[in-house]
């Protein structure tokens, strides 16, 4: 582990960002039966009763009066009331209501997530590459809001394939994480450093994707309540049971994620806020500045979604934070974007991305790295003039250095292909992306 002389705590937080999303009462006595098997008319009479432990349930009532919250169950269904939210919240006042030790409002991680290829959307999520990409980044750019970033959020597809559904592997159900990254790279010269794992979930094949191309993975919920929760005593969906519960990051092991290992990535402990499990708390908060004290690189990292009101999880956090920094004089808190506290705690000091040079000679691409790239590839990505994304394997001439690919029988005759795209993140976590259009001649080149 890293030591450090400044004693400061970097805060993050990391927003779930997945645009509007409507519950009806049915769906809330579904999860009632799902998570505690308790069978219950779905009425809004008896949904008070719960909220208000009024119905005697065998000693659940605490935990089922908090999944069913009216905080918890207030959901923003439109954009409208998404943006009306946001208004308030990216304005400058807002950011300086609540101020670091060193005088920074607010910094926000926007996560953005694709919802694609659902058969059934009964939450009424809004369907399409980039659609919440291109909201966040348009709302971003209009505010000036330059100090936050958009980051990375996938949901796996579930084989119902409904959108209200959790999926948990990565790779097996068509194609949509490739799409994903290609569409970002090719169109908006985008590729990401910082993951959050959708429903907290990761196994063994996500672990390995991120390994290959994504160095900061704010995902880990180590958490005290695993055993006594119902939503996460079976580790049926993000099992963070194993990990360490400190606000160190760690490197995992190439066979458990959840294991301290050599793998290259980082991974950063981030609790939720404003929901119904694995809770950020003031003992939480508190262990984060005695880390700090005692000379480690503690990230304090906090979750929530943007289709619920945040105002009320960031007042509650700043009370925490109140709380911890007078318990804890001799110990800072710094309000962070999720990369730039990844590279302080983990001690990487490069701060000039890489660069490519890249060209097309023939049929052949070659593409030459100025610095050791993250992992041992960059992301490669093609459109075909047909309007299709693909994406694909580059020939490792050198690792982390060189590479190649040949356009011929086995892949797309180059007059094929409308678009190249590069995206890779260099050691320190910088991304850098490399596009080529057909008759446009060299690769435009983008850097985070």
């Amino acid at each position: 582990m890293r030591r450090v002389t400044e004693r400061i705590v970097d805060v993050v937080y990391c927003i779930d960002t997945e645009g509007p999303l409507h519950e009806p009462l049915t769906a809330t006595f579904e999860r009632l039966k799902q998570l505690f098997n308790i069978d219950l008319p779905a009425d809004a009479g008896v949904l008070k009763e719960l909220q208000d432990q009024r119905r005697d349930l065998g000693g659940l009532e605490a935990q089922v009066a908090r999944v069913v919250a009216p905080h918890v169950l207030s959901y923003n269904d439109t954009w409208e009331k998404i943006d009306a939210m946001l208004a308030e919240v990216l304005s400058p006042a807002f950011r300086r209501k609540r101020l670091d030790s060193f005088g920074g409002g607010l910094i926000y991680n926007w996560h953005c997530v694709d919802h694609v290829d659902y058969t059934a959307n009964p939450r009424r999520r809004d369907l399409g590459y980039n659609h919440v990409f291109d909201h966040y980044a348009a709302l971003l750019r209009a505010t000036g809001s330059t100090q936050d970033r958009i980051e990375f959020h996938y949901h796996p597809l579930p084989f119902s394939g409904a959108a209200n559904h959790s999926g948990t592997h990565w790779l097996a159900h068509g194609d949509t994480l490739y799409q994903s990254l290609a569409r970002r790279i090719i169109d908006k010269q985008w590729f990401p450093s910082v993951n959050r794992a959708g429903f907290h979930v990761e196994r063994a094949d996500s672990h390995w994707f991120l390994e290959q191309f994504i160095p900061f993975d704010y995902s880990n919920q180590a958490h005290e309540d695993y055993a006594a929760n119902p939503a996460s005593s079976n580790h049926r969906f993000g099992d963070w049971s194993r990990a360490p519960q400190s606000w160190v990051p760690y490197h995992p092991a190439h066979d458990d994620y959840q294991a301290v290992g050599d793998c290259r990535r980082w991974v950063f402990r981030c609790l939720n806020v404003g929901t119904r499990l694995r809770l950020l708390t003031q003992a939480h908060v508190d262990q984060a500045f005695a880390e700090a004290r005692d000379g480690k690189p503690a990230v304090l990292a906090f979750t929530n979604h943007d289709f619920r009101d945040v105002r009320p999880d960031i007042a509650h956090v700043s009370e925490m934070l109140d709380v911890a920094a007078k318990a804890y004089p001799e110990v800072q808190f710094r309000f962070s974007d999720a990369a730039s506290a990844a590279r302080r705690a983990a001690g990487l000091t490069e701060n000039t991305p890489l660069r490519f040079e890249a060209r097309v000679a023939g049929n052949v691409l070659d593409v030459e790295a100025d610095s050791a790239t993250f992992g041992p590839q960059p992301f490669f990505a093609l459109r075909t003039r047909d309007g299709k994304y693909h994406a694909d394997n580059l020939d490792i001439v050198q690792p982390f250095r060189r590479w190649q690919y040949t356009f011929d029988e086995h892949t797309f005759a180059l007059d094929a292909v409308d678009s190249i795209g590069l995206g890779a993140c260099g050691k320190a976590g910088h991304t850098t992306t490399a596009v080529w259009r057909a008759g446009a001649g060299a690769f435009v080149q983008t850097y985070r």
